[in-house]
């Protein structure tokens, strides 16, 4: 049973398929709702210091390399272009416009692209934390609605 929550963890963690693959995945292993939400969630937030700190320098690093550099530009534009897109639709409600995007389980949205994008905008560092946190929480409470059923989810 710890291997299926060590999978589910590892799930959350990866970029694009984060939380919004790893609940799925919870579903389908017939794994305890609280829990699973949990592991999820601790899994998905877990990279986002690490990204914020680290990503934009790995990137630029990396975008002039011969085997990789055509994914880390592909990268770096991803977030600049999330970035430009966020700050332009949210003026001075930024921090809530991440929020939303991080919360909103789209494909191209999520903590990665959130915090990449925050990175990249030099965004303050505490305020991208917290509302990426409460990003992923709304994500993580939509797709448990949706993937456990809602009222399956609430009883």
């Amino acid at each position: 049973m710890f291997i299926k929550y060590l999978i589910i963890f590892f799930v959350s963690m990866v970029p694009i398929v984060e939380l919004r693959g790893a609940i799925p995945v919870a579903v389908g292993m017939d794994l305890d709702k609280l829990l699973s939400f949990i592991i999820c969630m601790i899994g998905n937030m877990l990279p986002v210091p690490i990204i914020y700190l680290f990503a934009r320098k790995v990137l630029n690093w990396g975008s002039n390399k011969k085997i990789i550099g055509k994914f880390f530009c592909w990268c770096l534009k991803k977030g600049e272009t999330a970035g430009k897109k966020l700050e332009s639709k949210a003026g001075r409600g930024l921090y809530f416009a991440l929020f939303l995007f991080v919360g909103i389980p789209l494909p191209g949205t999520g903590a990665w692209t959130g915090t990449l994008a925050s990175s990249i905008l030099d965004l303050d560092f505490k305020k991208t934390v917290i509302a990426v946190s409460f990003g992923v929480l709304l994500a993580g409470l939509i797709m448990m609605a949706i993937s456990f059923g809602i009222f399956n989810f609430i009883g």
